[in-house]
């Protein structure tokens, strides 16, 4: 009942069908849908992401029809035209593509995800891209000269002009689509370029004139309500869109460079957060032990590990689970990214005195339960917090290091005392995020036993192991990878350990003892992944090194 009324959440808020999200929310996999789907409707199922479809047989269904309907014409024999439909019980658009192409229709269902990712194939936004950039460069405008004089009224107006909105509304809309995670539009002294960051990669979209640099950065600092007028400092902000009866947010960071603004965007996908521990990529002891720590009633938990490893939806998950009526719970983020009902949130502001170390001090004077502090900076912050968590509280923070030993040394380097870290934290945790291997195109490889042995995998498991991945296809943007998925290396600070931090052993000291007690390493859970088929080699040499 639980999963059907987030299934129904998520339907109300993403506006796709309750399949959709059943498969989205992990309920459900992809062919128990399609067959599910072709019973109740009585018709066959297809998959038209795996079939090869004649651009000429696209066209004869208008395109508005086949973006509306959620069809894709898939085969002609003869005067049989073949469809693939989310909804074949739409017996009047039958009817109506029946009339309009002069043709027998074959229904099939297909999923929704499905037929969305061959719509993108065929209509892909980059054409609209280039049809509005070229159409831009016929000098229907006349743009702002890439000069320091800078007229103020001119460049306002270039960019309120309709192109000009066209062309950043499709590098937003581009965005969501192919589930970037952020845009960055960045001017060089001879060429702009915008490139979308997708699973942890780079990627470059487009080259938009460079004539167009003004004109496009003043649109989106219009849209995030910021200055256009100041371009010597950086400027934060957001955009709010309404996307398909869901709200995307875009956080936005202009920042002046040699050659004039950068522009980096967040998205921000509240759907997409995910904040059901089990799916987040811990292996089943891992989970077990990061549960007990976070429930017991007093200590502290560090997530640890670089920007854009996924420590912020660790943490959320973590709080998710934590809050009940019966807890306070209160945060200190820089900046919030997600809001979380029931969370007291606190946005840092460091311009006017409002640091984690002064959020923190006012935490505890509100009667706290559970505090969440974004990063652990300073020794200040160190010593709040590690006080709070002494004194009855659960503190739950993020530091940037490479694993979960390390961590203990970088507390002490910041000069918390031996004896405080080893009485207060309850257990460190370090994580990666490697990327899955695309479902759709996804394939076995050979791979010689000396790369395994020379990866970390034994001996003994090496004739256990298949390895896979992606071969490209229009559902990964032939990149043959889809999706992230975290590696964990969690360490309880047991007593064997808090005797090392006593005496001050070394960080390889620790990571030993703690391996002896049965810590899986970031290696060791990326092996376990691809032993699995969820990931690739690249993406566990990439995430990890070798211990």
């Amino acid at each position: 009942m639980e999963q059907l009324d987030k299934a129904l959440e998520d339907q109300s808020t993403s506006g796709s069908s309750l399949g959709s999200s059943l498969v989205k929310l992990g309920y459900i996999n992809e062919s128990d849908l399609m067959e599910f789907l072709s019973r109740q409707f009585g018709v066959p199922a297809v998959d038209p992401t795996k079939l090869d479809i004649d651009q000429k047989i696209i066209d004869l269904i208008p395109a508005h029809m086949i973006q509306k309907y959620l069809l894709v014409p898939i085969a002609l024999k003869g005067n049989t035209l073949s469809i693939a439909m989310a909804d074949p019980s739409n017996h009047f658009i039958i009817d109506d593509i029946r009339f309009l192409t002069r043709k027998n229709i074959q229904v099939n269902v297909a999923t929704e995800s499905s037929i969305i990712s061959v719509i993108q194939q065929y209509f892909d936004p980059s054409t609209s891209l280039e049809d509005v950039i070229g159409s831009m460069e016929d000098d229907d405008i006349d743009v702002v000269s890439m000069t320091d004089d800078f007229d103020l009224d001119s460049v306002e107006n270039e960019a309120e002009q309709a192109p000009v909105v066209k062309l950043v509304n499709l590098i937003l809309m581009d965005a969501i689509k192919k589930g970037a995670s952020d845009i960055h539009i960045e001017p060089y002294e001879k060429m702009f370029r915008v490139r979308f960051r997708i699973d942890g990669v780079l990627y470059e979209i487009m080259k938009p004139p460079l004539k167009l640099k003004n004109a496009l950065i003043s649109r989106i600092k219009i849209m995030s309500r910021l200055d256009i007028a100041e371009r010597r400092l950086p400027q934060d902000g957001r955009i709010k869109l309404r996307v398909r009866g869901g709200e995307m947010d875009f956080r936005v960071s202009v920042l002046p460079t040699l050659f004039g603004e950068k522009v980096v965007l967040r998205l921000l996908d509240k759907s997409n957060l995910q904040l059901d521990m089990t799916k987040l990529g811990f292996e089943e002891t891992q989970l077990k032990l990061f549960k007990e720590a976070i429930h017991k009633p007093y200590g502290m938990v560090l997530v640890t590990g670089p920007t854009g490893s996924g420590k912020t939806t660790t943490l959320y998950s973590a709080l998710s689970e934590l809050n009940k009526t019966t807890e306070n719970i209160s945060t200190a983020e820089d900046p919030v990214e997600f809001n979380l009902p029931g969370i007291n949130q606190v946005q840092i502001h460091e311009a006017i005195g409002l640091t984690f170390a002064a959020a923190l001090r006012s935490f505890l004077r509100q009667d706290p339960d559970i505090i969440m502090v974004g990063e652990i900076r300073d020794f200040e912050t160190a010593e709040i917090a590690i006080k709070a968590a002494l004194t009855g509280h659960m503190v739950l923070s993020t530091l940037h290091t490479n694993d979960a030993p390390s961590t203990i040394n970088r507390l002490l380097n910041m000069g918390v005392e031996p004896f405080l870290v080893s009485s207060s934290v309850n257990l460190i945790l370090a994580q990666r995020l490697a990327r899955r291997v695309c479902l759709q195109c996804k394939e076995e490889v050979e791979v010689p036993e000396e790369v395994l042995l020379d990866l970390g995998v034994d001996e003994d498991d090496i004739g256990t192991f298949k390895c896979y991945k992606g071969s490209g296809c229009p559902v990964c943007s032939n990149t043959g990878y889809k999706g992230r998925i975290a590696l964990y290396e969690v360490m309880p600070i047991y007593e064997e350990i808090k005797e090392l931090i006593l005496v001050g052993a070394s960080t390889t000291e620790i990571k030993r003892e703690a391996m002896r007690l049965g810590m899986l390493t970031l290696r060791q859970s990326g092996i376990l992944k691809l032993k699995e088929g969820i990931t690739t080699i690249e993406e566990v040499i990439r995430c990890s090194v070798k211990d």
